[in-house]
């Protein structure tokens, strides 16, 4: 058995991730643009999509306030990292749907889409679900199927965040994952937006992906961070 694969290695390794996130998002000063946009959603509750690209999902628990916004989970995939990062994230308060989002090039029942997709309908009836459209192999920037499919399907608000944190460390993988480290400055940039009626969801995609594209680049020039 790989090391990640054993239970207990992945249960020793979330909790240090979580541990560490924890330490680092107490640690960061804040600053958030927009956030009237979040606000009222989580004022009028019930189901929502919160998105950011994949690269940002280290920083994704310190936009959500666990004590003001409705519950949510996060669409998590079945890897041997997705399961590592899936137990690190219930620590922190979100727990996972298990799937991908439907890959362009595999059809929407790779790595358990069709099932993600009906326990993701399920869950935005009652809270939110936080998608990364690129992930987990990219290409990098790249929006699958999964999340303008739920959107449609669901009729629930779309939030589209950009999170941000400087220093951090990039890794050495396909969209150089950032994971943050403690007291510097962070950043969560806000936009909303709700499936066009009538539409379908390729119509959506261009669109969407520029306007994740953007708030990150916004968050990213708040920190000083560097674009790749």
């Amino acid at each position: 058995m790989k090391p990640l694969r054993n239970p207990a290695v992945q249960g020793a390794l979330g909790w240090i991730m979580a541990g560490w996130l924890r330490f680092c998002y107490a640690t960061i000063r804040w600053e958030h643009r927009n956030p009237d946009l979040a606000e009222a959603v989580w004022d009028q509750g019930g189901g929502v999509l919160t998105v950011f690209w994949h690269s940002r999902t280290s920083l994704a628990p310190a936009a959500w306030p666990l004590d003001r916004a409705q519950p949510i989970k996060g669409m998590i995939s079945r890897s041997a990292d997705g399961e590592l990062f899936a137990r690190s994230m219930a620590r922190l308060g979100i727990p996972a749907v298990r799937g991908s989002s439907a890959n362009k090039d595999k059809g929407e029942t790779d790595k358990g889409g069709a099932q993600a997709l009906r326990d993701g309908l399920r869950q935005l009836k009652v809270g939110g679900l936080a998608i990364t459209p690129d992930g987990p192999r990219g290409p990098r920037h790249s929006m699958a199927e999964g999340l303008p499919v739920l959107a449609k399907l669901s009729k629930v608000p779309v939030l589209f965040v950009g999170l941000s944190c400087n220093p951090a460390i990039r890794l050495d993988n396909w969209d150089h994952t950032i994971i943050p480290l403690p007291f510097g400055r962070g950043a969560v940039v806000w936009d909303r937006t709700d499936f066009p009626a009538g539409a379908q969801p390729v119509d959506v995609v261009a669109d969407w992906t520029a306007r994740i594209t953007a708030v990150e680049a916004a968050a990213d020039a708040i920190t000083g961070l560097e674009r790749l």
